[in-house]
């Protein structure tokens, strides 16, 4: 044992035992010395901390020598580690064996042990190797996990036991991939609420060769737990052999052979996967993507899949033109149903990860692909309470229904989107933004429709500079919009990043200087912003910068949001930042359209490095440019119009109430002489 260990087994803080160790050095009863000294850490006998724990009295668990198995670890000959993959999965497979037998396997000896795993692993598909591969030490384990069976009081329950102290003991693979109890919750729940739609009785299946949490925790959430039909992944590496011991030591069917492949031909499946997977830690993007192609690919209508992965591969903009197509033609063969972006802190080994969600079932192949559909939901910035999984789950399983059952639907946090919108975006596939607005309108719609807005306002008497009265066609038809990643365009020094001023700025308003633009400008461009004279600025920040004309302003927290300062001569204070398009080679690039897109992004992209901004074709920007620049002068118009018709209204309002104004020559309507009707009224 560890002092770690001790700790854990006496139910104090580690500090604790070492205390203990220094305090008793010269008492009747001093602590046990260490048997072993692993790279500088000691490792004590576990019989003798028992005896010294049940002499002394210390700790906090009165139960402590029952409870020793379970803390403790087998001693290994020679220099092997306590912890290595070898023993966990020999002790693993001896506590299977137990489970099977029924009976105790310290009375065995080396050639009986290998025996008995033969006969009940004939075709070594989950113990056997492990068992072969213990050595020397396999009677001595096999001791140590009867010991361990009886501290647990089964088998089983022994086994859970390694699991759970896999942070502590268990392989690293394991515990990187480990998920927080909100998550499992989310992960469990689909998956029984997806089952309960299909026909007959489902079958759950391990896709991606995981060690089986979710799988186990969907047996325990299902009442006829010995009904429950657990298909495991058909590779032989650790991970998935890992899983079917701990699916036999539970006594749970796996149904056939799994190396027949038997999830082909099956019907009423709910696919399980979990990507990277602990066979596999070092997946990249298209690998990943790749793996649930491969799931797609084995669905039929009546099979279900639930696959959970990094929010970079499955919802954020992908990089990577193999993994951008890879991705696309998975949405486009039209199964999967709802992309979810979650919130991070559901890997316990990664909080700061952020995963997503994807939910495949039936493609509806009579519907045109033009008119086929996805709900997305983020839920990147809401904790994953009960109500929140509890909800979420009921949208995810009206996605599975026809558009007619899906717009009968009461959807909490997702939304109907056209497949065809994320195919022709290859950012973000949650973010709702006026992006994905070709999925309810063609561009001739949008053209009409700024035809019809331009008119209105013409009749009012305002000027709006150009607006184009139809789509841009070129010859070879309707032109995508290239976006493109900043990291690419500051690459091409097509793009500046300008960090902002960092000193603690005056927070009081003054008349004149230059513009303070922090992220509350940023956030609300309308509001008044803070002024500094340009000296004093000088003074304060030496080498400090100024905005030019046409620079965009923008800001990562608490979402992001940008501003284009048209004037300059602005302090940028940081966290605030900017981006500065080369006025010689700007790359398609457009002020107001880089701050759209910016403003356009979910709250949950803060990697500005990794935002797509669209780019505009060079005939087009002078125009654009132009319309812009006419509309906001309009909005500027409004916006001081507006307020001299609210001053206006305070000024009549309080002089009249206040016997300081009449009012003459308004224009009064005569009372109604119809009867008013009284029904319903109190």
């Amino acid at each position: 044992m560890t002092l770690t260990d001790i700790a854990a087994l006496a139910h104090v803080q580690r500090p604790v035992v070492s205390l203990w160790r220094t305090r008793s050095a010269g008492s009747g009863h001093p602590f046990p010395d260490p048997v072993v000294v692993d790279n500088g850490r000691p490792h004590f006998d576990a019989d003798e901390v028992a005896a010294w724990l049940a002499a002394t009295g210390r700790g906090n668990n009165a139960e402590a020598d029952a409870d020793l198995a379970a803390f403790a670890r087998p001693q290994a000959q020679g220099q092997e580690q306590q912890t290595s993959r070898p023993r966990f999965d020999g002790l693993t497979a001896l506590l299977t064996l137990k489970a099977l037998t029924g009976g105790m396997l310290g009375h065995l000896d080396t050639d009986e042990l290998l025996d008995t795993a033969d006969d009940h692993d004939p075709d070594d598909l989950f113990l056997f190797s492990e068992i072969a591969s213990v050595g020397g030490d396999l009677v001595s384990l096999a001791h140590f996990a009867d010991r361990l069976a009886d501290s647990a009081y089964t088998a089983a329950e022994a086994f859970e036991g390694l699991l759970a102290n896999r942070f502590r003991t268990g392989p690293p693979e394991l515990a990187a991939t480990a998920l927080t109890d909100a998550a499992q919750r989310l992960l469990v729940t689909s998956a029984v609420e997806l089952s309960a739609g299909l026909d007959g009785e489902p079958g759950f299946v391990d896709a991606a060769g995981g060690g089986g949490d979710v799988l186990m925790a969907v047996v325990d959430a299902l009442s006829e737990r010995d009904q429950v039909r657990v298909v495991p992944s058909d590779d032989d590496g650790p991970a998935a052999r890992l899983l079917r011991r701990r699916l036999r030591v539970h006594g749970v069917d796996t149904g056939p052979d799994p190396v027949a492949d038997p999830i082909e031909g099956s019907s009423s499946l709910v696919h399980l996967a979990q990507y990277p997977s602990p066979g596999q830690l070092t997946m990249s993007t298209a690998e990943i993507l790749t793996a649930i192609e491969r799931i797609s690919d084995r669905l039929d209508d009546h099979q279900r899949a639930v696959v959970l992965a990094p929010a970079r591969v499955l919802s954020d903009t992908v990089t990577g033109r193999d993994a951008a197509d890879l991705r696309s033609g998975i949405l486009r063969a039209g199964r999967v149903r709802a992309i979810v972006r979650l919130p991070a802190g559901l890997l316990r080994s990664r909080p700061r990860e952020v995963q997503a969600l994807w939910v495949l079932g039936p493609s509806f192949a009579d519907v045109p692909i033009a008119d086929r559909w996805t709900m997305v939901a983020d839920l990147g910035q809401r904790a994953l309470t009960q109500d929140v999984s509890r909800d979420l789950v009921s949208d995810l399983v009206a996605s599975m229904g026809d558009l007619a059952t899906v717009r009968a639907h009461a959807f909490r946090f997702a939304r109907l989107v056209r497949t065809r919108s994320l195919l022709a975006a290859p950012g973000s596939l949650v973010t709702d933004t006026g992006h994905h607005r070709d999925a309810q309108r063609s561009p001739a719609e949008d053209a009409l429709r700024a035809e019809h807005l331009n008119r209105i306002l013409g009749a009012a008497g305002f000027a709006v500079g150009a607006v184009p009265a139809g789509p841009d066609r070129p010859a070879g038809g309707r032109r995508v919009p290239e976006r493109v990643p900043v990291a690419r365009l500051l690459a091409a020094r097509t793009l500046r990043y300008l960090p902002g001023n960092r000193w603690d700025a005056p927070s009081e308003e003054t008349a004149r200087g230059a513009a303070l633009l922090g992220p509350a400008e940023v956030l609300d461009p309308t509001a008044q912003p803070r002024r500094i004279p340009v000296l004093d600025f000088v003074q304060q920040v030496p080498g400090g910068r100024l905005t030019e004309p046409g620079d965009v302003v923008f800001c990562t927290s608490p979402r992001p949001a940008a501003m284009v300062d048209t004037a300059g001569g602005s302090v940028v204070v940081f966290p605030a930042r900017a981006f500065r398009i080369d006025a010689g080679d700007p790359g398609g690039l457009l002020a107001e359209v880089v701050a759209a897109d910016i403003n356009a992004l979910g709250a949950s992209e803060k990697e500005w490095r990794r935002w797509l901004l669209r780019t505009t074709p060079e005939q087009q920007r002078a125009p654009l440019h132009a319309a812009l620049r006419g509309l906001r002068h309009e909005q500027d118009a409004l916006r001081e119009r507006l307020g001299l018709v609210e001053e206006l209204a305070r000024l009549i309002l309080d002089g009249v109430a206040g016997g300081s104004l009449t009012l003459t020559g308004v224009d009064v309507p005569d009372a109604p002489t119809h009867p008013v009707s009284t029904e319903g009224t109190a």
